[in-house]
């Protein structure tokens, strides 16, 4: 009598596993450590307001201990039920927000309005080991099937539940907000402005000296050589050796000056922008376009094409996945850079930024940093969406 046994196809792992490899275990002990470490530390800083010194408050004893319990049940379901990680890790980064909007909410309880309940050192471990913890499952759900892709993302429907709700309404941050919110709304706009412009400046730029510049070696290395010595200026030192020129230029010409070229505001930090973006755009446009099989090009050639005919209906189709990397790294570049912007008096989210570093505020530094790295990883995933998307169209992906 013969037994019935579950033997994979040829070529793939058995799966799930009785326990994950190593790697993968260890990315879910990196992320439970920082965790469990939070339930020891402080997670709100009363103050009785944003400037005064306050006092330290932790989760409280039941709290700690089903932290602690969910931290440690992530990577031991890795090693004994790999099925559940993908639902544990964005259980504990959902739970983190909660706590992070009740534990606030409880603190606020009696103040007064200009009090601030500031996320103290637990949170911000909580939350950078559970996103570690997701960023594992996310590797252990990929293995498990498409039914369980999904999965890592539902801290994102529980995230946008809690914010829609109010659920941090009491946290210092959404306080310092509801303060400044007709200029947040002004500075985000200008922040926005500030990159978009100086990436449709650098494409219009690099993209013709990209196609010049791939059939031309000589022409390459020049090129390129320029954007690297730019991109090895600091951001600050740039802006400021912006100053100079631009005021000289406004002074000679009027109409530049009527048009709002000058030393200082949104002419040299856009300037300073494009300058940045220059480098990724150019970088990724030669190489995408040297990429191009020769053999297809030829076949094209065979087929009666002229040259602009090769170029816009084989090669830039061809390069374009490639090239929308650079793009997208110019992109995500050009948020952080805008930020310091403000130095000049250019604005954006680096005004609440540096207005916080000025005072000592650091629920105000939050209110500029989370955004722009919010910004950030949304232009990151949305080109990067658009890289797979035009890939998988072109056979690419």
């Amino acid at each position: 009598m013969t037994t019935a046994t579950n033997t994979p196809p040829p070529g793939r792992a058995a799966w799930p596993p009785a326990r994950l490899p190593g790697d993968l275990q260890l990315v879910l002990w990196l992320g439970s450590a920082p965790m469990l470490l939070a339930c020891l530390l402080p997670w709100v800083l009363l103050r009785p307001n944003r400037l005064a010194q306050g006092e330290y408050l932790h989760l409280p004893p039941a709290l700690a201990v089903l932290g602690g319990l969910l931290a440690l049940a992530t990577p031991l379901a890795g090693r004994f039920m790999p099925a559940g990680v993908p639902v544990l890790a964005p259980a504990a980064l959902g739970l983190g927000l909660w706590w992070l909007g009740d534990r606030t909410a409880a603190a606020m309880q009696g103040q007064s309005e200009i009090a601030r309940a500031s996320a103290s050192s637990g949170v911000w471990l909580w939350l950078l080991g559970a996103a570690v913890a997701v960023y594992g499952a996310g590797m252990v759900a990929a293995r498990l099937g498409r039914w369980a892709r999904p999965l890592p993302w539902l801290w994102l429907p529980v995230a946008a539940a809690l914010l829609l709700s109010g659920h941090f309404s009491d946290w210092s941050v959404t306080r310092e907000l509801s303060v400044q919110q007709a200029r947040f709304g002004q500075e985000l706009g200008q922040h926005v402005r500030l990159v978009l412009s100086g990436l449709g400046l650098a494409l219009l730029i690099g993209a013709p000296l990209a196609v010049w510049a791939s059939g031309r070696e000589r022409v390459a290395g020049a090129v390129l050589g320029v954007a690297n010595a730019i991109q090895t200026v600091p951001s600050l030192a740039l802006l400021g050796l912006l100053i100079a020129p631009l005021s000289a230029l406004s002074n000679a010409v009027p109409g530049l000056r009527e048009l709002g070229v000058s030393g200082i505001g949104t002419a040299p930090a856009l300037t300073a922008l494009t300058l940045y973006a220059l480098l990724p755009v150019l970088r990724n446009g030669v190489v995408a376009l040297r990429g191009v099989s020769p053999g297809v090009l030829d076949a094209a050639r065979g087929m009666g094409m002229s040259g602009a005919q090769r170029f816009w209906r084989v090669q830039l189709p061809l390069a374009l996945p490639v090239w929308l990397s650079g793009v997208r790294q110019a992109a995500v570049l050009l948020v952080g850079v805008a930020s310091v912007a403000q130095l000049i008096g250019a604005g954006g989210l680096g005004y609440f930024i540096f207005s916080g570093l000025q005072s000592g505020a650091g629920d105000l530094i939050l209110l500029g940093a989370v955004p722009a790295a919010l910004l950030a990883v949304l232009l990151d995933q949305g080109l990067r969406a658009l890289e797979q998307v035009l890939g998988n169209a072109l056979g690419r992906a």
